[in-house]
């Protein structure tokens, strides 16, 4: 059984910065991507980007949002990060981790979210 677990929300006033983590445990895959997405409120789940376990290629969406978001993993300590830069009132959302096994949306993983408010 794989679980995903999420840390790092909070809130903060805009301008800030936060450090999310996701950590994974119970997969014996050797490939996968993990992924953040976010849920504002009253909008659908959205990507914001992902990362390859094995080579750390990375891709984002919209591309303009490396300038304020990037993540990062540690194969150590199975753990994959999403540092976010300039907090925007617009960021608040609830930020959920994935991993994706390549077989199929039914077989991704997801976490359980953490909350993030970011005040004017």
């Amino acid at each position: 059984q794989v679980s995903l677990e999420e840390s790092g929300g909070g809130l903060v006033q805009a301008g800030g910065s936060l450090r999310l983590a996701c950590t994974i445990s119970g997969s014996t895959a050797s490939r996968y991507t993990m992924a953040w997405f976010r849920e504002a409120p009253g909008r659908n789940r959205e990507f914001v980007a992902d990362i390859d376990w094995i080579d750390g290629s990375t891709y984002y969406w919209p591309d303009s949002i490396k300038d304020r978001f990037t993540i990062d993993r540690s194969n150590a300590a199975r753990k994959v990060t999403l540092e976010i830069g300039n907090l925007q009132p617009e960021d608040t959302a609830v930020y959920y981790c994935n991993a994706d096994f390549g077989l199929g949306p039914s077989a991704d993983a997801w976490g359980q979210g953490t909350q993030v408010t970011v005040s004017e």
